[in-house]
């Protein structure tokens, strides 16, 4: 069986088994068709590749100088690959079931502080040639903000989702998977305007004889709704508008405030989870390490003796005072 013939079907399982969502899909195929063209320059295919050749392989990523992150990923496609592969009897072993991998780095993910997010937001209300472009970039902030959503799930949301002043919102995430978020009531508030002037724009399309659209956030593209792309640009410009750095602000670091947020101001890590829709609890325990690391920094930045912690024991104060 040809590689291309390998990938394709091991995909369509990942879709149809697992549920995988799309862009995970296309991760997969991306990082396997790259070693695909690895082994054909070497006269190689997936049918004969050893656990040397995968080791080899994962050694050139490391001298494009890849990240650990980038490397890791494409060997654990690889090793799905032949895990299924196996399974099916297209090979009798997993070349690389033994392989370590590089392991990934141990960052902290990049969050913003309140009044950073509430400057974003202001610019977000005032960014846009008309009332339509302000009211929909107030929305997109406000839901991203109150609900910790993804930049897919957001963009991507069915306008039936939103009717009838949701207290709760329903939102489908990766693998198909659903939950439910509450709405702050700004985020409601600019919900319910975004719907008016939208749904006022999809009726003059209607009457022009365009079908409406099932997005909330709709687009004449392809797709069919605002993409990932455009909203990236968006907020980059909210964030020069709100004088933020433009380096600090993505979809995703809104994400990451979302839940530094609310562990900050007393929420559990179990909900958080929830929130957020992680499959997994320590995925979501990261933004603990967030809250110590801002809570080291704020005493060593305010306590009487970070100046000098070598004076025994006295305060700013008292030293001052002697």
């Amino acid at each position: 069986m040809a590689g291309d013939r390998w990938i394709s079907v091991f995909l369509e399982a990942q879709a149809a088994e697992l549920g995988a969502a799309r862009n995970t899909l296309l991760a997969y195929g991306r990082d396997l068709q790259d070693f695909a063209a690895w082994l054909s320059a070497r006269d190689l295919a997936f049918e004969a590749a050893t656990k040397a050749d995968v080791e080899s392989y994962l050694i050139s990523c490391d001298a494009e100088g890849l990240s650990r992150a980038t490397r890791a990923r494409r060997l654990s496609a690889i090793r799905q690959l032949y895990r299924f592969a196996f399974e099916e009897g297209w090979r009798s072993d997993n070349p690389a079931i033994q392989i370590t991998g590089p392991g990934r780095d141990k960052r902290l993910p990049k969050t913003l502080s309140e009044d950073e997010v509430d400057r974003l937001l202001d610019a977000a209300r005032t960014a846009g040639r008309s009332p339509s472009d302000q009211a929909r970039n107030t929305c997109l902030m406000e839901l991203l903000y109150a609900t910790g959503m993804r930049v897919t799930e957001l963009v991507s949301l069915p306008v039936s989702a939103t009717r009838g002043d949701p207290r709760m919102l329903l939102i489908m995430g990766k693998g198909g998977k659903e939950r439910m978020v509450p709405l702050s009531a700004p985020a409601r508030d600019a919900l319910a305007q975004w719907l008016r002037l939208r749904d006022a724009e999809e009726d003059a399309r209607r009457a022009a004889g365009t079908p409406a659209s099932k997005f909330l956030f709709a687009s004449r593209g392809v797709s069919g709704h605002l993409t990932r792309h455009r909203f990236y640009t968006l907020i980059k410009e909210f964030a020069v508008a709100g004088g933020v750095s433009p380096q600090k602000v993505t979809p995703h670091t809104l994400r990451h405030a979302f839940a530094t947020h609310l562990l900050a101001h007393g929420a559990d890590l179990r909900s958080i989870q929830t929130l957020l829709g992680h499959a997994d609890v320590a995925t979501t325990e990261i933004y603990t390490h967030v809250l110590e690391a801002r809570l080291s920094e704020l005493v060593l930045k305010h306590h009487p003796l970070a100046e000098n912690p070598a004076v025994g024991g006295k305060s700013k104060t008292q030293r001052e005072g002697e």
